[in-house]
């Protein structure tokens, strides 16, 4: 039997070998000498994509509050603030062009500089999450809109399929005579597959994080707080042209498990393992990019637990390629109970893949949840994060790793390259009378003193040691 390290090493390995890098990083400025993002392609690849599946659906329409599904459609933006507002909406009818309602000025705005929706950016507002009052009939007006679009194209009979929507909105749809019917899954498949100029961005968003946490790496040390290294990272990404940090998970010392999705303002301290998750948009593609660091040394412990979670990942991203199923890339992760839960609901997301684009969970799924009674096929052109995770033999330390990868016709290509091979050591390098310190060692001193007593490291760390993956 191969030892876990050996076997992570052989994946690495024989991936490295049939790799070709194909997808290009360009700078962030769009010049006249070199074909970069093609804009007007991405927004009419994008459109078609979903025209086409509206077609082949049996709505007549498809009505959107997500802001994701009017910026595909749509190709417009108006800030992140009014990302949880479901004040503008979209409408897009079978055979016909998209309409735009949207917030006071900004729907002039893109009368002005978006040709392409013109006079069909119309000023329109939903009830702001209830804000307005019900007696103002914001709720009704939105429906009447539909109805008249509807009406005079023919399909007030035929199901209009809706994304999210507030209930006022949902129930004055129905008192107009519309019948709802989800629409989310009909966005969902048309965002499945990536189009050339959205793997560009996508690729683009990573670049600028593998940047973030070279600055991460480079300023972590005891003492630096876990806010502050959120500062830094949006610092790093808003000057490199971010157009917004969706949220930076900052997670350290005896935080790490179980994993609480949250930063504090707690300080680093000599010997913590530290992990992160940077999302983040770029012209509306998102990342998520999981790091983990030691700051100054590695306990045995975290360093077991960081070869065990890279192990798990590297057999996920060995078995990407076209034809796969989820099902079959999860069958390669370990079950809940064999790193601490009590069932798969537990322990969601932690061992996890899901889709990434203008939103950072799009399909496909990959989890042990559901993944192995409803499995997707994997196909060319998806862009997917595959997440993993292990919690230390400790029982407070953990190690959090995660890629983006672009299918590819053969296999896969990794678009998130800052180093993750190993446990990377961050922080002051501290010397001794006899030369460096080891940067693997236990975080309390006396631990490591009696190593060089009559205690042997076995004695020490034997109970370091964790079951094997099953």
């Amino acid at each position: 039997m191969h030892s876990h390290a050996a076997l992570a090493a052989g994946l690495r390995l024989k991936r490295v070998k049939g790799v070709i890098m194909a997808i290009k990083t360009y700078g962030l400025m769009g010049v006249d000498w070199e074909e970069r993002t093609n804009f007007e392609r991405l927004r009419t690849e994008r459109l078609d994509r979903i025209k086409r599946l509206l077609k082949e659906s049996s709505m007549g329409a498809l009505l959107c509050f997500d802001m994701n599904n009017i910026r595909y459609i749509t190709a417009t933006h108006i800030g992140t603030w009014a990302m949880d507002k479901l004040t503008r909406f979209s409408l897009l009818a079978q055979d016909a062009e998209p309409i735009l309602w949207d917030f006071g000025s900004a729907a002039r705005h893109h009368q002005i500089y978006c040709p392409w929706l013109g006079e069909r950016s119309r000023a329109g507002i939903s009830t702001q999450r209830g804000a307005m009052s019900p007696e103002s009939g914001r709720a009704e007006d939105v429906a009447r809109k539909i109805r008249i679009e509807l009406e005079e194209r023919g399909l007030l009979n035929e199901p209009v399929g809706v994304d999210i929507v507030e209930l006022p909105v949902l129930f004055a749809l129905q008192a107009e005579g519309i019948k709802v019917v989800d629409g989310q899954q009909l966005m969902q498949m048309a965002r499945l597959i990536k189009t050339q100029d959205e793997i560009i961005l996508l690729n683009t968003a990573c670049m600028m994080v593998d940047a973030a946490y070279d600055e991460l790496y480079r300023a972590m040390k005891p003492g630096f707080r876990e806010n502050e290294c959120v500062g830094l990272v949006s610092k790093v990404l808003y000057d490199m042209g971010s157009e917004q940090v969706e949220g930076v998970n900052a997670i350290s010392g005896e935080r790490c498990s179980p994993h609480p999705h949250v930063y504090t303002d707690r300080a680093l301290r000599p010997g913590d393992p530290a992990y992160f998750d940077i999302l983040h948009s770029y012209n509306g593609y998102r990342t998520c990019y999981y790091r983990t660091f030691a700051i100054g040394s590695a306990s045995p412990a975290i360093v077991d637990a960081y070869k065990r979670c890279r192990d798990i990942l590297d057999r996920a991203i060995a078995a990407i390629k076209p034809g796969v199923t989820t099902a079959d890339v999860v069958k390669l992760w370990p079950k809940a109970e064999d790193f601490g839960f009590p069932n798969e609901e537990a322990a969601f997301a932690l061992q996890y893949g899901h889709g990434v684009g203008l939103s950072i969970w799009e399909k496909p799924i990959f989890s042990r949840l559901v993944s192995l009674d409803h499995p997707e096929v994997i196909e060319e052109g998806m862009v997917f994060a595959l997440e993993t995770f292990w919690p230390s033999s400790d029982g407070w330390s953990a190690a959090r790793i995660e890629e983006q990868l672009v299918v590819t016709k053969t296999g896969s290509e990794v678009i998130t390259r800052f180093p993750a091979e190993k446990l990377l050591i961050a922080g002051v390098r501290y010397y001794t009378t006899t030369g460096p310190l080891p940067t693997i060692r236990e975080s309390q001193s006396n631990l490591n003193s009696l190593l060089d007593g009559n205690h042997s490291a076995t004695t020490l760390t034997g109970s370091n040691a964790t079951p094997p993956i099953v």
